[in-house]
Order: structure tokens, then C-alpha cells, then sequence
């Protein structure tokens, strides 16, 4: 009896160069200030344990609630510096992801993994130190049935998220910048950091306040009550 297609994989990933993603090294809140002060995700996919930042192009996994197979596919398509993103449907009832598959993914050179579902095993992850952002924790393990695919447009925390996608995490979650935005993104990022240096600069030397909102309160959008 033939069985139908398990795992669906788009081969024809794009990948930023190397030395572009680097450039995207910055803390999240620049990825999210130079897109209008959006791109995170939401604060409910959290860092399982403290890592060093990274950044790295994504690549896209999205699979049934309760179904890992697609994760252990993309084993043979994830390359050195990736970031393996795994949409679930925001499945926290069994994990897509535990130590030894961690440990895998780490050897191969992945730079993180992320899912908006759960993971298991984190003594083990942690000790292998991939960096790893989940909803959850569940000792539960998935089914290997499928379907699943891999390469293809995801959605997660309402973000949409394309194979080849910078994403930057840092203590603070995780940013998205779309392949297309990276060229303004790298200008934009050059005014984000000298905006940062110069309210630092002001608040070493007795700040209390930005020039705008003394502005603001001083307006006729404001009504003081006596």
C-alpha cells in the first residue's frame, strides 16, 4: 500500500551571505525599531536559559500539533549558522524538540532554534547550550507522522516568517527582518545606534527627561486640572 507524502521540502532556500547576517548582531529592540516597532515575537516564546546573542537566516519548519517529523527532515537541509523556526499551531501538549536532537542540530552548526510550541529535556539542552526559545516545557514527545514541510512561508505569533529571514535573538526574544528590508534595514540600523548613543550620552550627564515629552506636556494635548 503506498502512503501519501509525509514531509513536503522546499530545496531553493535563499540565504543572506554570511557576512551580511553579521551585521545583524545588534540587540532585538533595533530589529523591531528600524520596522516601525514591530518584527518581535510575542513575549510568550521565552529564552530557556541564558546564551550569548546570535543572528542567522531562517529556515522554516511547520508541522501538525503533536508531529515531529518534519524536524528531524530538516536535519538534511539545515546549514552552519541557521536558525531553525518550527511552527506548531502553538502546540504545548508534546514536545518537537528534546536534548539529543538539540545535541544534533548543534553539531550540524545551527545558530538557534525557535518554535511556538514546547520542548522537552531542558537540563540536557542546557547543557548542550544550543540556544533554544520555546512556549512551553513538557516531558510529552510528538508522533513522527507527519505532515509536515519545510522551506515554505510560516506564520508564528502572528509574524510571518520566510526561509532565509535574518532572526536575531538576544535575552529580550526574538526579531524577524525579512530578506527584502535587509539593504534599509543596515541604514536604519546606523540611525537606531547613534540615537541610542546620544540618549545614553544625555542620561550619564543628568538627563530626566527627553526633549520631546517636556514639549508634549507644555502642549495643548495635555489638560491640567487644578
Amino acid at each position: 500500500m503506498t502512503k501519501g507524502t509525509a514531509v513536503t521540502i522546499h530545496k531553493n532556500i535563499s540565504r543572506p551571505d554570511a557576512d551580511i547576517v553579521k551585521r545583524f548582531e545588534v540587540p532585538t529592540g533595533y530589529i523591531a525599531d528600524v520596522q516601525g516597532r514591530r518584527g518581535a515575537l510575542d513575549s510568550g516564546i521565552k529564552p530557556l536559559f541564558e546564551f550569548p546573542a546570535f543572528a542567522g537566516p531562517a529556515v522554516t519548519v511547520k508541522t501538525v500539533p503533536d508531529d515531529n517529523l518534519a524536524v528531524f527532515a530538516a536535519m538534511g537541509v539545515v546549514q552552519t549558522g541557521d536558525v531553525l523556526v518550527i511552527a506548531t499551531e502553538n502546540w504545548t501538549g508534546s514536545a518537537v524538540l528534546g536534548d539529543l536532537v538539540a545535541a544534533m542540530f548543534n553539531n550540524i552548526g545551527l545558530a538557534g532554534v525557535v518554535t511556538d510550541g514546547a520542548v522537552r529535556d531542558l537540563t540536557g539542552i542546557t547543557q548542550v547550550g544550543l540556544p533554544v526559545y520555546a512556549r512551553g516545557l513538557t516531558a510529552n514527545s510528538s508522533q513522527k507522522n507527519g505532515p509536515g514541510t519545510i522551506g515554505a512561508k510560516i506564520s508564528i505569533a502572528s509574524v510571518i516568517i520566510r526561509s532565509g529571514d535574518v532572526m536575531v535573538g538576544d535575552r529580550d526574544g526574538v526579531a524577524v527582518l525579512p530578506q527584502e528590508k535587509i539593504p534599509e534595514a543596515l541604514e536604519g540600523i546606523k540611525a537606531v545606534r547613534e540615537r541610542e548613543y546620544s540618549i545614553e550620552e544625555r542620561i550619564a550627564a543628568g538627563m530626566t527627561m527627553p526633549d520631546w515629552v517636556k514639549e508634549f506636556l507644555a502642549g495643548d494635548r495635555v489638560k491640567y486640572i487644578p
